[in-house]
């Protein structure tokens, strides 16, 4: 590499860090003197850049941030709440700029493999029974992340279904009106219980192919997608990132902490800020 500008690829995008910027904890200058403040741009430049490749905290270049500098900054901002934040404002910003589509919604989960385990992972049944972690991700008819949970890569996507819901209800703006909001679930969801507590709990219209209808589709039409293949996308967008392809975070809330950051930065990359 040639020097910092051999990592602009892999920095905050400025759009994000204009939004990101307010909602930092407040660091006063110290009256004593002493070393200098980290600066807070380049502090998360270097989170972000951990977030894109995956390296350890102190693999990060020298040219962003030294890497305890940046470890440090991201346990205050998370035991902050700013990330969460970020991503809730991300919504409130997409929504003005686009438009939720929350007349279709989505959940589905997705496997990543968490070497180091730690909190909420799991043995992963279709990795051989390595350790493993599964996040249940909620999105919007366009496949915008609105609420997530995380659990072992063994625990079945029904136990995450209501608390992916819940997430998403607490962060992403609703419809004041009374268009009735539809969710799409695949085959896995098909229960009795699920759909009863869709309806009378949610109040929502459940699209839930039962194992038989999912497998005659499938031989009528390889072209037809689901309408739920857009969480299917929104899985891949998140994998994009190699910190979260590969959970490192033995600490759950770390590992939800990048989760937020990265659905920040997608959904921000849909509004089409970026350019």
């Amino acid at each position: 590499m040639d020097g910092a500008s051999s990592f602009d690829d892999y920095r905050m995008p400025d759009e994000l860090w204009e939004v990101l910027e307010p909602l930092l904890p407040k660091y006063p200058e110290s009256s004593k003197g002493g070393r200098p403040r980290a600066d807070l741009r380049s502090v998360a430049d270097a989170i972000f850049y951990r977030l894109r490749t995956g390296c350890q905290w102190n693999a990060i270049p020298g040219e962003l941030a030294p890497g305890s500098t940046a470890h440090q900054h991201f346990q205050e901002w998370l035991e902050a709440g700013v990330f969460d934040l970020l991503w809730q404002q991300a919504l409130a910003d997409y929504d003005d700029l686009v438009g939720l589509d929350l007349r279709w919604q989505c959940v589905d989960g997705a496997m990543t493999k968490a070497p180091l385990g730690g909190q909420k992972t799991g043995k992963n049944p279709t990795d051989r029974a390595k350790q493993g972690t599964k996040r249940s991700l909620m999105t919007d008819a366009n496949g915008i992340p609105l609420g997530l949970a995380v659990a072992g890569a063994n625990v079945h996507d029904i136990r995450l279904l209501e608390q992916t819901i819940d997430d998403a209800w607490e962060r992403s703006p609703r419809f004041e009106d009374c268009i009735k909001e539809h969710i799409a679930l695949d085959k896995g969801y098909d229960s009795k219980a699920v759909r009863e507590m869709l309806e009378t709990v949610y109040g929502y219209i459940a699209h839930i192919k039962s194992r038989g209808d999912e497998s005659k589709d499938a031989k009528r039409s390889r072209r037809k997608k689901a309408r739920r293949w857009v969480v299917e996308r929104t899985h891949g967008w998140l994998n994009r990132f190699r910190g979260i392809l590969i959970r490192w975070e033995k600490k759950l809330q770390n590992h939800i902490a990048c989760l937020h950051l990265a659905c920040a930065y997608f959904t921000y990359a849909r509004s089409g800020v970026f350019g």
